[in-house]
């Protein structure tokens, strides 16, 4: 069945031996766009188990009956334990001491300061946190942070005096035992690094500094909760951590009896949807992307991984078979609702077979036949759209000037995309504008050697797994012709 479509119009390029037919899609009733694993039914949804906050144990060490702490879930569903506290910014000295203890073998939980209007996702905007990850009968500890515009930093080699980089070059505290009391405080300094922003945390006998990136303290910050915050991204593995002897901001909280700060979602029993990479995109009667009507396109897109069948997916209208060797064309409206670190969200032109093409190689993310934009980090810079392509013969993309900037704030916004093949042995390029704003990516003519082919429009997975984004795209007009 031929999927619905509306507005067929017909556009000259600016090339004269080309023509092109474009396709209007305004999703104010179900296309019937081709599906696959769009939808997907594993992983099944998983049981959230949150129980912490105050409690009259005596797991951290505490001199007094009292403490607070409990079990955490990672989990796309805020939920957290908090003091309230007067409202800071980058430009106020933060401090936060005591004592804790990691019961659980398997966690992953940040403990600092936060702003409770903004908790959505991991890295979480306007945020300084020392951010703890158990593993058996140890727990790694990070330094991070997080502007308002959702900027962030920490795995730096730059940012992190002690410790030995990972495999991935990251450098990060040393390893430390579980089931024992540690001292840990977390100092940020607004004069530190030469007036940029330094944060250092201290736990047990080691010493982690991390610098603010250049840029990142004009970004701002507003910080009003400080405690115990279940990382929000997708469901793993939960764990016990208990906090005692609290000094936030040179006051001391003993616990010795409840303190009634904030609970949000912080003793729950719920099943969660939010599993990684359990797809659940396309078709929606939604209008987050503030389209001509109710009706759009996205939800929430996992990255994806070709070494698994079922770890790819993709939704789209079914085109007259295309070419890179002739200009394409795009444009709609867009609107970013959540964005955890390490996610993707690619929407263009694809094949249908070759972007899905299952193979043990993770030398590309982008995936085979693939000409459109991407929504994506990294973390450093928050979230960009960007144009990329990856053809047979080279893939290509652009972190260059010029590109801009799209907030996991749900706010809409209008762009474009324009690609010319070059001639006569010339690159060729891609345009895009967001907002107005234009950025341009050119084209290797030795990567059109071999021509990209494309059946598809819409959203495809990436071949190299990660997190999530919640997404909306309407009013998509695109090339399905070439003549």
């Amino acid at each position: 069945m031929r999927p619905r479509w509306h507005c067929v119009g017909i556009l000259l390029f600016c090339c004269a031996l080309c023509h092109a037919e474009e396709r209007t899609e305004h999703f104010d009733a179900d296309p019937g766009w081709d599906g696959v694993n769009h939808r997907a039914v594993v992983p099944e949804p998983r049981e959230i188990v949150q129980d912490f906050g105050y409690s009259r144990s005596e797991n951290a060490g505490g001199e007094n009956a009292g403490e607070i702490g409990g079990w955490t879930t990672p989990a796309a569903e805020a939920a957290y334990y908090a003091k309230t506290i007067p409202t800071a910014t980058f430009d106020d000295r933060l401090s936060l001491s005591g004592k804790i203890n990691c019961t659980g073998r398997q966690f992953h939980v940040l403990v600092g300061f936060f702003n409770s209007e903004s908790v959505n996702e991991w890295r979480t905007p306007s945020s300084i946190f020392l951010r703890l990850y158990g593993r058996g009968d140890v727990f790694y500890a990070y330094v991070e942070y997080c502007t308002s515009t959702w900027r962030a930093g920490g795995d730096s080699p730059d940012g992190f005096y002690t410790g030995v980089p990972d495999e991935a070059g990251r450098f990060g505290m040393f390893e430390f035992p579980s089931q024992q009391v540690h001292d840990f405080s977390i100092v940020y300094d607004p004069d530190g690094n030469d007036g940029g922003g330094a944060v250092t945390i201290t736990l047990g006998d080691e010493t982690a500094v991390c610098h603010l990136d250049i840029g990142h303290k004009q970004d701002g910050a507003t910080f009003n909760r400080c405690g115990l915050l279940a990382i929000p991204k997708s469901y793993d593995s939960g764990g016990d951590v208990w906090l005692d002897d609290l000094v936030i901001n040179d006051e001391l909280e003993t616990f010795d009896s409840d303190p009634e700060w904030e609970a949000v979602g912080n003793r729950k029993t719920y099943l969660s949807n939010g599993v990684r990479p359990r797809f659940d995109f396309g078709y929606s009667e939604t209008n987050f992307a503030d389209g001509l009507a109710s009706g759009e396109l996205g939800g929430i897109v996992f990255r994806g991984d070709c070494r698994y069948p079922e770890r790819l997916a993709f939704y789209g209208d079914r085109l007259d078979p295309l070419t890179s060797m002739q200009p394409l064309r795009a444009s709609g409206k867009v609107a970013l609702q959540r964005g955890v670190s390490d996610s993707t969200t690619l929407l263009g032109f694809f094949h249908s077979e070759d972007s899905t093409a299952v193979s043990d190689s993770q030398s590309a993310g982008f995936p085979m036949n693939f000409l459109g934009v991407v929504v994506e980090g990294p973390s450093r810079e928050g979230f960009l759209f960007y144009p990329a392509n990856h053809l047979a013969d080279g893939y290509g993309y652009t972190h260059g000037p010029g590109i801009e900037h799209i907030l996991p704030n749900g706010d809409a916004h209008d762009w474009t995309l324009v690609y010319q093949p070059g001639s006569g042995g010339a690159d060729g390029e891609m345009v895009i504008t967001f907002d107005g704003q234009e950025a341009r990516l050119a084209v290797p003519a030795e990567h059109l050697a071999t021509p990209g082919r494309f059946d598809r429009f819409g959203l495809v997975t990436t071949w190299i797994d990660g997190n999530a984004q919640t997404i909306y795209f309407d009013d998509l007009t695109y090339t399905w012709r070439q003549e």
